[in-house]
């Protein structure tokens, strides 16, 4: 198998007046009150971001969801103040519908521009979270007159998204935003790439995870953890996280079980936003493949680390890039060696059999290659699991994190 590189694309694009000042959050004179905005109720990815960093700033911060759900308990259980300005026609649109949804939803979006714009006011610094959450937020620029921070989660291209809703974002990027900061080199790369925008205009700053949440387990207490999570307590284990969608890949994993006749399959996650039909779709290629009793759906849920513990192993299998990868350092974090599909953030984090194993997107022949590799090998699967652990303590740390993102939020005030 051959080994794989990060690119040598043009610039880590990170903002060097950021980067290289010396002095801490907590040293400036003020500290800036935030406005969080984000589209979901649901807690995916760019929300469990926002999670630690709205706790941080929870004496001088609000977050304003576009839509209710259980993302917002999460939030208030950590004493952050929420609000929530929902409306039917604007949660509908989605990216596949986008042209007539926007159309269907212009009262709507009139008005939830008004609304984040009334809150951003009350604030120091508009911070967007989503795609929907900049649209509607950096439109409203010339209302609130408030620096505004965008956090970009995904990689802009044509693979995830429309050519009018590049072309918004191109617009917004370059005459509403004030701070750009971005979840990986990859993600920077093809925001400069569509939007002209100089690298250093972009701070690269990596997820983080608190790794002290993700606590070893001995076999006995393995086995114990598995029968409280409904698991079966012997069998072989490669744990997929993350929403049930297309270009998250989980057909993959289910198409090279049949050649793992060992291993199960847990996936936990469920379909978040209109792809219950690829849900089902999964369930019955399970079934067509005689594989459905060794993959086990467990749907959401919160106790992450302790689902990352009971596996053997952790997969990730998007078909398109992906932005960072969130799962695989909590795989990391947890001790488990990690096996994920080699382009996008990925390259940033895995480096094939040194701290985890690459494969090339979609290729179901070489998943069974690692998978089995790491099976029958558990003196490599161990190193490679304790080189990703001590890698995400010392590149990947919710504290590293958090000081960064709050340097960016103090940096765009100080910029108004």
């Amino acid at each position: 198998m051959n080994a794989f590189e990060l690119p040598d694309h043009a610039a880590s694009a990170r903002a060097a007046a950021i980067a290289a000042s010396d002095a801490s959050p907590a040293e400036t004179p003020s500290t800036p009150s935030v406005l969080f905005v984000d589209q979901s109720g649901q807690p995916g990815g760019a929300e469990l971001c926002l999670l630690p960093l709205a706790a941080r700033c929870v004496s001088h911060s609000e977050v304003l969801l576009l839509s209710d759900g259980p993302f917002r308990a999460r939030l208030e259980a950590l004493g952050v103040r929420v609000q929530v300005s929902s409306h039917a026609r604007v949660v509908a649109i989605r990216r596949d519908n986008l042209r007539l949804g926007w159309l269907k939803a212009i009262p709507g979006i009139i008005g939830q521009i008004r609304v984040i714009a009334a809150r951003a006011r009350r604030f120091d610094v508009l911070f967007l979270n989503t795609q929907k959450a900049l649209v509607l937020g950096a439109l409203g620029k010339p209302l609130h007159r408030r620096p505004v921070v965008w956090h970009v989660h995904d990689v802009m291209t044509r693979d995830h998204f429309g050519p009018l809703q590049l072309q918004i974002v191109r617009w917004l990027a370059r005459h509403a935003i004030d701070q750009f900061v971005a979840n990986s080199s990859a993600t920077a790369n093809a925001l400069i790439a569509l939007t002209g925008l100089p690298a250093d205009a972009v701070t690269v700053i990596h997820n983080g995870v608190d790794a002290s949440a993700f606590t070893p387990v001995d076999t006995g207490d393995l086995r114990a953890l598995r029968r409280r999570l409904g698991l079966p307590e012997t069998a072989w284990l490669a744990g997929l996280f993350g929403r049930l969608a297309p270009w998250k890949g989980q057909h993959v994993a289910i198409a090279a079980l049949p050649r793992l006749p060992h291993v199960h399959l847990v996936l936990v996650g469920a379909a978040l936003f209109g792809e219950d039909a690829y849900a089902h779709a999964l369930e019955r290629q399970a079934e067509q493949l005689g594989v459905r009793e060794r993959v086990h759906f467990a749907g959401l849920r919160d106790d992450i680390p302790a689902w990352m513990t009971a596996m053997n192993l952790i997969l990730h299998t998007s078909t398109e890039p992906e932005p960072f990868g969130r799962v695989i350092i909590e795989g990391m974090a947890a001790a488990r060696p990690v096996v994920a599909a080699a382009a996008g953030g990925m390259l940033e984090i895995v480096r094939h059999r040194q701290n985890g194993w690459l494969v090339q997107p979609g290729d179901a022949d070489a998943l069974v290659e690692a998978i089995e590799t790491l099976r029958v090998m558990p003196e490599l699967a161990q190193r490679l699991a304790d080189q990703g652990c001590a890698d995400v303590r010392a590149d990947f740390s919710l504290e590293r994190y958090l000081e960064q993102m709050t340097r960016v939020i103090h940096h765009a005030k100080r910029q108004d």
